[in-house]
C-alpha cells in the first residue's frame, strides 16, 4: 500500500510515479473523503465531549432533585448523532481502503517507464550453447526418456499438468534438493508452510482484490479460502500483525512448495510441456529487513538466485524490468531467463523483487528501532528457483547426440551417482 501522507501531500508527485507503470489516478476524490472523514471525526469527538459533560450534570441535577428528563433527551439525541455519523464513517473509510488496495506499487527512480519492451538486459551467463545435430525440444526429449508422461497426466487431471516419472522424478527433486541445501548452508530458515491461505494473505501480498481470479479457491469454505500462487504468499504473512525488533532484523527464510495457479492456459507454441502449467514446483526465499538494509538483501537475494544458475551451468540473462512490466505490488524487479535452444527465447525462471514497505503496510508487518519507533519492515522475495522451465532448460541444454541428456555436475550426488539420463 502508497503511504498515505505522501499521496495527500505530493499527489502530483505519486500521479507521475504510476504513471510510469502506465496506471492513471485521479486524487479528487480520494483528497475529498480523507477532508470528509477528518471533519466527521472532529465532530463525532466533539458530540462526545458534550455527551460525557450532560453525563456529569446527571449526577448533579439528582442531587439537587431536579427534572432530568429534558437531559436525557438531549444525551439520547447526541447519541443518535454519533451512530449516524460513525455509519457515515465507515462507509468512507471502506472507500478510502477500497481506492488505496486498488493502487500498484509506485516503481523505483530509477526504473524507467514503460512494458516489457523496454526491459533492459543487464548481463549474460556464458555463451549460447551449439550444436552440431538436429535438437530436439524439452518435451520429445522427456517424453523419450521416460521422464515425464504427459498423456496421462492430461487423463487424471487435464491440460496444463504432467506427471513426472522415474529418472524425471529424481531429477525434479534432484533439483529441490540441491536449492534447499544451498539456501541451508547460507543461513535461511526453512519453512514448510500450508498450501490453503485465507484472504487476509492474498491481500498482504498485493495479490488480491485485483488478482483474486488468477487462483484456485476452495468455493464451499467459509471463509473463503485459497490454493497458493507461490510459497512467497505465505512466506509474507509470517510476520503479518507484528512488531519485531530492529535486532532480529534480517529475517531470512525460505520455503519449498508447489503453485497453483489459474492462468495458465495460452498455450502458444513456445509454451508446450512444463513452460506453463496449473502446477509446478518453487523454492522461494523472502527477506524482512529495514530501510537501510534494504538495497543490500536485494543484491543478495540476486546474487544468491544467480549462484544456483552458474552451479547448474545454463546460459542465461539477467534483465532489469520496466515499471509495466514489475508486479503490482514490487518497486524493482530483476529476472533471470533461462536460454531454450528448440524455440531460441529466454524464459523466466527466478524473479527477484523489492516491495519496500507496499506489502508490510497492507499487512502491518512493523519493527521497532533503537529509539523505540514504530517503523515499516522492507519486504523481498526472490525465487531460488522455480523447476518448471529450469528442467526443459536442463534437458535442451545438455542433450546430446545420441538423445541422451547430461546430468548437472552438482546434481549427481543427489541423483546417486547417475551423470547421464538415456
Amino acid at each position: 500500500m502508497i503511504e498515505e501522507r505522501w499521496i495527500i501531500n505530493n499527489p502530483d508527485e505519486v500521479k507521475e510515479a504510476l504513471a510510469k507503470r502506465g496506471f492513471e489516478v485521479d486524487f479528487n476524490e480520494y483528497l475529498n473523503w480523507k477532508t470528509i472523514r477528518n471533519e466527521l471525526l472532529n465532530q463525532i469527538e466533539s458530540v462526545r465531549a458534550q455527551r460525557n459533560s450532560l453525563s456529569k450534570e446527571i449526577g448533579l441535577y439528582k442531587r439537587e432533585k431536579k427534572d432530568t428528563t429534558e437531559l436525557f433527551a438531549k444525551i439520547d439525541g447526541l447519541k443518535q448523532s454519533i451512530e449516524d455519523d460513525e455509519v457515515t464513517l465507515k462507509e468512507i473509510e471502506e472507500k478510502i481502503q477500497t481506492f488505496l488496495l486498488a493502487l500498484p506499487n509506485t516503481p523505483d527512480e530509477d526504473i524507467v517507464a514503460g512494458d516489457k519492451e523496454e526491459n533492459e538486459v543487464l548481463s549474460y551467463n556464458l555463451e549460447q550453447p551449439v550444436f552440431d545435430f538436429e535438437i530436439k525440444d524439452h518435451v520429445d526429449l522427456a517424453t523419450s526418456l521416460k521422464l515425464v508422461d504427459y498423456e496421462r497426466a492430461a487423463k487424471i487431471s487435464g491440460r496444463g499438468t504432467w506427471i513426472y516419472t522415474n529418472l524425471g522424478a529424481r531429477l525434479e527433486w534432484a533439483l529441490l534438493n540441491f536449492f534447499i541445501d544451498q539456501h541451508i548452508k547460507d543461513g535461511y530458515e526453512f519453512m514448510m508452510l500450508p498450501h490453503i491461505l485465507n484472504y487476509e494473505s492474498g491481500l498482504t501480498a498485493g495479490q488480491f482484490p485485483k488478482f483474486q481470479d488468477d487462483v484456485f479457491w476452495l468455493e464451499k469454505e467459509e471463509p473463503r479460502k485459497f490454493m497458493l500462487p507461490t510459497a512467497e504468499t505465505a512466506l509474507i504473512n509470517v510476520h503479518r500483525n507484528e512488531i519485531l525488533s530492529k535486532d532480529d532484523l534480517p529475517r531470512k527464510y525460505f520455503g519449498y512448495t508447489p503453485c497453483y495457479r489459474r492462468e495458465a492456459g495460452s498455450y502458444r507454441s513456445e509454451e508446450r510441456g512444463m513452460i506453463r502449467g496449473y502446477q509446478f514446483n518453487k523454492v522461494e526465499m523472502v527477506q524482512f529487513t529495514t530501510k537501510e538494509g534494504s538495497d543490500e538483501a536485494f543484491a543478495e537475494l540476486m546474487k544468491k538466485a544467480e549462484s544456483l544458475m552458474k552451479q547448474l551451468g545454463l546460459h542465461y540473462r539477467v534483465s532489469k524490468l520496466a515499471a509495466g512490466d514489475i508486479s503490482f505490488a514490487m518497486a524493482r524487479t530483476l529476472d533471470i531467463e533461462v536460454w531454450l535452444p528448440s524455440i531460441g527465447i529466454y524464459k523466466e525462471v527466478s524473479s527477484v523483487s523489492n516491495s519496500r514497505t507496499f506489502q508490510a503496510r497492507r499487512g502491518k508487518i512493523r519493527y521497532r528501532n533503537e529509539n523505540g519507533e514504530i517503523k515499516f519492515c522492507h519486504t523481498l522475495n526472490g525465487s531460488g528457483l522455480a523447476t518448471s522451465r529450469l528442467l526443459p532448460a536442463i534437458l535442451e541444454q545438455n542433450q546430446q547426440a545420441d538423445g541422451s541428456v547430461r546430468v548437472p555436475d552438482v546434481l549427481v550426488p543427489y541423483m546417486g551417482g547417475i551423470t547421464v539420463l538415456k
